[in-house]
C-alpha cells in the first residue's frame, strides 16, 4: 500500500488531475459550442485516449526528473524524497519508459485514426525535450523553465489540434465544420497564453524555493546566474504582464455582458495575483517562495475553471 501512494506522489497525481480538467473543459466548454448546429466529428474514445496520452506522458516526465534529481531533491525536498526512498531507481526507469510508451502508443494511434500527424509527432517531442530537461534543461538558465511553460501551453494547444484545427487555414476549417474557427483560434491563443505565463512564472519561483541544492550541484538557473533579486523582476514582469491581459479581457467581457465571468477572474485570478506580486518582493525564505508558488498554482486552477462560463457566460 505505501508503494502505491509513493508511487501517485511520484507522479504527481494532483497536476495530472489538473490536465485532465484542463483538456475536458477546453473541450466541452471551449470547443463544443462553438460547433453550435454542426456535428461533433470526433470521437469521445479518441478524446479519451487523447487526456490518457497527456497524463501518461506528464507522468513520466515526472518520474524521469526525480530519477535524476534524487541528489538535489536530497537537499530541497528531503521529506518528499520517493526514488531510493520508497521506490527502487531501477522500477522508477521502468515506469518511465512503461508509461512514455503508452502514451506514443495512444498518441500514434489517434493521429492514425484522425490523419493528424501532428499530435504523435509533437507528444514524442514532448517526451524528448522531458528527458532533455530532466538531465541538461533544467540546469541551464531560463532554458528548463520555457521547456516546461510551453509544454504546459501544448497542454491546450494539442485538444485545438484534436479539434481538426489548423494554424493556417482558419478560414477553410469553418467552412468544413459549419462554425468560426477564428473564434477557438482566439480562444486558444487566450488560454495557451495564459497557461505559458503563469507556468513560466512559477517555474522561476521555484527556482528561488531550490537554491540550495540546485546551487552545491552547480545548476545554473535563473537565480544562481543573474541573483534574487534580478529574478524577482523577471517573475514580477510576466506577472504584471499577466494582470494586464487578464484586465482587458475582463473589460472586454463586462463590456459584451459577460459581467459573471468578469468578476469571477477578477476575484481569482487578478486579485490573487496582485497580492503574489505584492508578497514577492518580501519573500526570502524557501518556506515563503513554496507558499508562493502553491498560490500560483491556485491562480492556475482558477483560469482553468474560468472555462466554464462559456456554457454559461451570462
Amino acid at each position: 500500500m505505501k508503494s502505491i501512494v509513493a508511487f501517485f506522489k511520484l507522479i504527481r497525481w494532483p497536476n495530472l488531475v489538473f490536465i485532465i480538467i484542463t483538456q475536458l473543459l477546453f473541450y466541452y466548454c471551449i470547443y463544443v459550442p462553438l460547433l453550435a448546429n454542426a456535428a461533433d466529428t470526433r470521437s469521445h474514445i479518441l478524446f479519451g485516449m487523447l487526456i490518457t496520452a497527456s497524463i501518461c506522458i506528464a507522468a513520466a516526465g515526472y518520474i524521469i526528473n526525480d530519477y535524476f534529481d534524487v541528489q538535489i531533491d536530497s537537499i530541497n525536498k528531503p521529506a518528499k524524497l520517493i526514488i531510493d526512498k520508497h521506490i527502487k531507481r531501477r522500477w522508477a526507469i521502468l515506469w518511465h519508459w512503461i508509461l512514455s510508451a503508452v502514451g506514443m502508443s495512444l498518441s500514434t494511434y489517434i493521429s492514425f485514426k484522425t490523419g493528424l500527424w501532428i499530435i504523435s509527432g509533437a507528444n514524442f517531442a514532448c517526451v524528448v525535450f522531458l528527458w532533455f530537461y530532466s538531465t541538461t534543461f533544467k540546469k541551464k538558465i531560463l532554458t528548463g523553465n520555457i521547456i516546461i511553460a510551453a509544454l504546459t501551453a501544448w497542454v491546450i494547444i494539442v485538444v485545438y489540434f484534436f479539434a481538426g484545427a489548423d494554424f493556417f487555414r482558419l478560414n477553410g476549417w469553418a467552412d468544413i465544420n459549419g462554425f468560426n474557427a477564428r473564434k477557438l483560434f482566439k480562444f486558444t491563443i487566450l488560454f495557451s497564453g495564459f497557461a505559458f505565463i503563469i507556468s513560466l512564472v512559477r517555474e522561476v519561483i521555484k527556482d528561488m524555493e531550490d537554491m540550495d541544492g540546485d546551487r552545491k550541484y552547480h545548476c545554473r538557473t535563473m537565480p544562481i546566474v543573474w541573483g534574487v533579486p534580478a529574478s524577482k523582476v523577471f517573475t514580477a514582469v510576466w506577472l504584471v504582464v499577466c494582470i494586464a491581459a487578464l484586465t482587458t479581457v475582463s473589460l472586454y467581457a463586462w463590456q459584451a455582458g459577460w459581467w459573471l465571468a468578469a468578476l469571477y477572474v477578477f476575484i481569482f485570478c487578478i486579485l490573487p495575483l496582485g497580492y503574489i506580486l505584492k508578497k514577492l518582493y518580501a519573500a526570502a525564505t524557501p518556506a515563503q517562495y513554496h507558499l508562493l508558488s502553491n498560490m500560483v498554482k491556485a491562480v492556475t486552477l482558477a483560469g482553468i475553471i474560468s472555462m466554464l462560463f462559456f456554457i454559461f457566460p451570462h
